[in-house]
């Protein structure tokens, strides 16, 4: 019984863990973005400033500060998933999100501020 209540208490503070960092990642994301965040289910690996999974969106933003053709390269990886680049786990392809939501949330995302946690 003891298993049980100790298991029951560290999903629901991991639960509320979770809930707590997603509301703040919310708090500071323009809601137009943050639609397409929830819609697509990006948040569920790629934090603003934390890693998930995959990067962090700020530390995409420093990556690819420098190449001018970023968002068309990015448009690809979104759309046709990948790996290599960060690290083993692949990132699902993303077939179903709009041309007009991804170019506005890869806008946002490059315009993050490259390290800043």
């Amino acid at each position: 019984m003891d298993i049980s209540i100790s298991r029951l208490l560290i999903t629901a503070l991991t639960s509320g863990g979770v809930f707590l960092a997603l509301q703040c990642f919310a708090a500071d994301t323009p809601a137009n973005i943050q639609r397409v965040l929830d819609t697509n289910n990006c948040s569920a690996c790629h934090g603003k400033t934390e890693p998930v999974v995959g990067p962090a969106f700020n530390a995409v933003a420093a990556k690819y500060a420098n190449t001018p053709d970023a968002a068309d390269r990015l448009v690809g990886k979104v759309r046709s998933g990948g790996s290599g680049v960060w690290g083993q786990v692949a990132m699902p392809p993303n077939p179903g999100i709009t041309d007009a939501d991804l170019r506005t949330v890869l806008a946002w995302i490059l315009k993050q501020t490259p390290g800043h946690q």
